[in-house]
């Protein structure tokens, strides 16, 4: 299970950054109106921007990583870590966007990397391990006879 933190973690950093660019390229765009035009081409204008198009892929990408995670943990396992998203991206906010990090959110980071720890704790079967243990003791057996 250890073994699949650095996916997990990856997962967690390519949601940050997708985030990231996202709020970036919706920066550069500026306020959004779609007074006279059509709303059609005003989306395809946004989601082809440069870093909102950026971020849609860093998307993508995070959910493949994320999708291979669950087919080898446990939701309830792999999930929660998707919240140290969530601090990743307040922390590069307030230094790159110069967003407000104030107590209750520096209180709301720490409850969050405390909870991830108790669960990262708590552990997870990995899929697949159950049956390739029933696969090898049967093995055993047919070999003792």
């Amino acid at each position: 299970m250890a073994k699949y933190i650095p996916f997990i973690l990856f997962t967690v950093f390519t949601n940050a950054a997708a985030q990231i660019m996202l709020k970036y390229g919706m920066m550069q765009l500026g306020p959004l109106s779609f007074a006279g035009v059509n709303p059609i081409v005003k989306i395809l204008q946004i989601v082809f921007s440069p870093f909102v198009f950026l971020g849609l892929c860093t998307f993508v990408i995070s959910m493949a990583s994320h999708l291979f995670v669950l087919s080898k943990v446990e939701l309830s396992y792999a999930y929660p870590f998707l919240s140290l998203a969530y601090v990743v991206v307040a922390v590069v906010a307030y230094f790159a966007f110069r967003e407000d990090l104030n107590a209750a959110r520096i209180a709301g980071i720490a409850l969050i990397c405390l909870g991830t720890i108790f669960i990262a704790q708590g552990g997870s079967r990995v899929h697949g391990e159950d049956r390739v243990a029933t696969l090898s003791s049967n093995t055993a057996e047919e070999v003792s006879r």
